[in-house]
């Protein structure tokens, strides 16, 4: 694959809302370092702002954020906000509230629902905007969201937020929230290795939902690393493409559905302009079996 010629406009595009994306985005959790809630090793401030602005002018316009992606002396938001701002008309940024902290800053499973307007408020101003485009609710448990998701929808309609969505939840939060605001994405962990959510992921093409894998390139249990473990399957498609591993890895992400986007994040320009790549990669019915045939491998082996 020649990467350096293809931009994100080849995957095609997808609405969230009112709002047109192109289907392979930009996660922006490992711009602050090797992880998010303040783990790891700061990142390189230059590069990682490089790596945004190339992101864009790669045809990246939906970039995937939240207050709480930081390590010591970073902040995806305020990189966002550096490297972008004045922001491109037609670029959506998408961030996430959800956990909160307590008076000590110990990371609590949930905000209160007081609580959810200042983490919106933060994002807004480490976003340096006077709306947020999506924000995503993520979910902790497998207890109801109504109160959370409807705080959030009071300042949907105060203006704060255009769109609403959701991550980390299960089909029945889905319903629970459409009776409150319409959703126009679900991020869950999905890939090739993690496959738990292929029921949902077809229930949000049903109903009009993007569905946004998470970890899409990492391996199951492989959460904050690289790849997971890249079986034959995988390799063969790979090499038949002149292609890596993950980018297969996510154009088989993206064959899911047309309602389904990737956001690969990475803090390095040739994996970004790799990943942008994957979208023009065009598996063939037998590859999609081949790899059909690790993931049914790898469900007898968990059995």
């Amino acid at each position: 694959m020649n990467s350096e010629t293809i931009t994100a406009a080849s995957a095609g595009t997808w609405k969230l809302g009112d709002l047109t994306v192109n289907r392979v985005g930009f996660g922006a959790m490992r711009l602050t370092g090797s992880a998010a809630f303040d783990l790891g090793t700061p990142s390189d401030r230059d590069r990682s702002i490089t790596v945004l602005r190339r992101a864009v002018e790669l045809g990246v316009n939906h970039i995937d954020t939240a207050a709480f992606y930081f390590s010591p002396l970073r902040s995806a938001n305020e990189l966002i906000n550096s490297a972008l701002a004045p922001y491109p008309d037609d670029l959506v940024i998408t961030t996430k509230v959800g956990p909160g902290r307590d008076p000590s800053g110990t990371w609590l499973p949930w905000a209160t629902p007081e609580q959810l307007r200042g983490q919106v408020e933060e994002n807004l101003r480490q976003l340096g905007r006077d709306h947020l485009d999506v924000v995503n609710l993520r979910a902790n448990g497998t207890g109801s969201i109504a109160e959370h998701f409807g705080a959030l929808a009071d300042l949907r309609d105060a203006g704060l937020i255009r769109h609403l969505g959701l991550s980390n939840v299960r089909p029945e939060h889905l319903a629970e929230a459409q009776a409150i605001a319409p959703v126009v994405c679900v991020q869950n962990r999905y890939g090739i290795d993690a496959r738990r959510s292929d029921e949902f992921l077809h229930t949000c093409g049903e109903q009009g939902v993007a569905f946004v894998p998470f970890f899409a390139i990492a391996g199951e249990g492989r959460e904050m690393g690289a790849s997971g473990t890249n079986g034959d399957e995988i390799l063969a498609v790979a090499r038949t493409h002149r292609a890596t591993a993950a980018q297969v890895r996510l154009a088989w992400t993206l064959h899911r559905g047309p309602h389904v986007l990737a956001i690969p994040g990475t803090g390095n320009p040739d994996h970004l302009v790799a990943n942008v790549a994957a979208g023009a990669l065009r598996l063939s019915a037998e590859e999609l079996a081949l790899l059909e045939s690790r993931h049914q491998g790898e469900s007898k082996r968990g059995d």
